[in-house]
Parts: C-alpha cells; sequence; structure tokens
C-alpha cells in the first residue's frame, strides 16, 4: 500500500472475481487522526485513500508490479453518497468492487491501467471513482525526473512551511492539519508542505503527494465559499505534472457552475513556475443540505 506506518493500512483482503475484475476489502478506524469523523460522518476523502491504497496493492499483487516502481496518477475522479458515510455498524467494512481496464503493459508488465471503483458499505452503496495511473521502473523513473528521482534529497531541498491559515476556515481542528498558507491575494495560497505530518508524509517521497494536492483542493474550496463544515463529496481531478518541494506552489480557487443538483461547486488548481501542475473540481455539500447537521452553511 506503500504505507510504512501499520495503522495507516486500511485494506484487509482481496478476492478475484475475473481476469481484470477484484474485490478489495477494507477496514475504517472509528477514529483517524487526520481524516476525522465529523458530525458523524467519515470524510470522504477517507474514501479517496481507500482508493489510493488500492492502487498499489493491485499493481504489485494482481498485476506483478515490482516493488520499487514508481505508481503515478494522470487523473483521479469520485463522488460519495453522503448519506451512506454515517457508518453506525462497528467496526466499518468497506468492500470495493474494481475493474480494470485499458491495460497497457511494457516489457511484459503492466505500465498503466484504469480503474474502476464501486464502493460499499454494510450493504449499502458509499461511492465510486475512476483512476488512471502509469507504473515506472527506477530506471525511466530517474529519467522523467531528471535529478530530482531521490526522496531523501529532494526532501531536504524543501522549503520551510509557511505559517497556516486559521484551521477553523477550513474546517480542521489542528493547525498541524492546514495545507494552506495565506498570501495577499484572495482566494490564492500557497502550498504547505510539512513534510513532518505524520500522515501526509508516512515515509519519504521524492514530490509533493497526491493525496496533499486532494487535501488541499478540499481546504481550498472550504475556504473559498466559506463552507467549513461542508462534505467534498465530488472530485474531478487531473494531475499534468510534479509538484516540487523547492520551488512555491500557488493555489488559487474560483467557485463554478453547480452541479445538476443546485450544490457549489469549486474550481481549484495548483500553479508552480508559470503552469498548471494540478486541476481539481470539488463539489461540496453544505451542512444542513443532507444529513450532516442542522444549520445551513455559508455558500
Amino acid at each position: 500500500m506503500h504505507k510504512h506506518r501499520p495503522a495507516e493500512v486500511l485494506l484487509t483482503g482481496l478476492r478475484r472475481r475475473g481476469s481484470d475484475d477484484f474485490t478489495v476489502t477494507a477496514r475504517w478506524p472509528d477514529a483517524h487522526v487526520f481524516y476525522e469523523r465529523r458530525l458523524g460522518a467519515f470524510d470522504p476523502l477517507l474514501f479517496a485513500e481507500t482508493v489510493r491504497q488500492s492502487i498499489p496493492f493491485l499493481s504489485h499483487v494482481a498485476y506483478d508490479v515490482p516493488l520499487g516502481h514508481q505508481l503515478i496518477w494522470e487523473y483521479f475522479t469520485y463522488s460519495v453518497n453522503p448519506a451512506a458515510l454515517r457508518i453506525q455498524h462497528r467496526p466499518a467494512v468497506v468492500e470495493l468492487h474494481i475493474t480494470c481496464s485499458d491495460v497497457v503493459r511494457r516489457a511484459a508488465r503492466m505500465a498503466a491501467i484504469t480503474m474502476d471503483v464501486t464502493a460499499f458499505a454494510h450493504g449499502r452503496e458509499l461511492g465510486s471513482a475512476r483512476a488512471r495511473f502509469t507504473s515506472n521502473p527506477p530506471a525511466l523513473y530517474k529519467r522523467l525526473r531528471a535529478g530530482y528521482a531521490d526522496p531523501l534529497t529532494s526532501m531536504a531541498a524543501a522549503r520551510p512551511a509557511p505559517p497556516p491559515i486559521p484551521a477553523a476556515a477550513v474546517g480542521r481542528l489542528r493547525q498541524a492539519d492546514v495545507v494552506l498558507s495565506a498570501t495577499d491575494a484572495p482566494s490564492r495560497w500557497l502550498l504547505r508542505s510539512d513534510t513532518s505530518h505524520p500522515v501526509l508524509f508516512d515515509h519519504p517521497v521524492d514530490h509533493v503527494p497526491g493525496m496533499l494536492l486532494l487535501e488541499g483542493a478540499r481546504q481550498a474550496a472550504l475556504a473559498r465559499v466559506g463552507a467549513r463544515d461542508a462534505l467534498p463529496v465530488a472530485f474531478d481531478s487531473t494531475f499534468f505534472q510534479y509538484v516540487e518541494f523547492d520551488a512555491p506552489c500557488r493555489i488559487a480557487a474560483e467557485p463554478t457552475l453547480p452541479d445538476h443538483r443546485g450544490r457549489p461547486r469549486v474550481d481549484v488548481v495548483a500553479l508552480q513556475r508559470g503552469g498548471i501542475a494540478f486541476s481539481c473540481i470539488v463539489t461540496l455539500e453544505p451542512r444542513g443540505a443532507g444529513p450532516y447537521g442542522t444549520a445551513p452553511a455559508a455558500v
């Protein structure tokens, strides 16, 4: 699962249903140190992390990708059923039905693949996701990264994490979990890459992790519309280039057209060295619009 701390591993099993069809089981902790339950519901990004862990799990176990190969997202989308996140069973058991397609092979090994996921929790549909990613052997990855491939060297060159914005503005309880820093421009922030964070940086990496970018998109969307308790019920994200530690990464967020149910959506981009490194449309369900509280949020 590309995790060093056993407590961070969510997956519990695998069953093959066909040549490219699988069932992956997971168990969600009652209290996660980072993906916290809020307003009686599990964090939707815990679902995203469960899907993320399924990517290396299936790659190594089902498609014989050697350990040491680098798996890189091209795009990742998810949507969740907000009511289904209020799981009352203990423990919370999640079942992922995963179908893989568009498999590209290089020298008989998987080089790229698309995963379609439908998730269930205790018999209720929880959500769906789609991810496209590539697998890169060490020699190829070293060429692609052009001097940035060594995790320890890259992290040693990281810029000091600037001060976080107030945790309450982005729906967080702890300042240490805030990944945005203020700038002079409205609706613009600096991405905070605090490499000492025990969850986002469970182990050394040579670039900003995808889950940190997703968390940055969530926090920017909440800060932009002032809906600190809203749930990010859908993400539609694309990864264009690596986000490096040694240069500032700016996060911009602007409201876009609401979805078909009228829920607010925010267009978030990560900008580094003059280009768009990452983009994401975040769909929010405000508090009071669904099963997450009684008072409406300001949107």
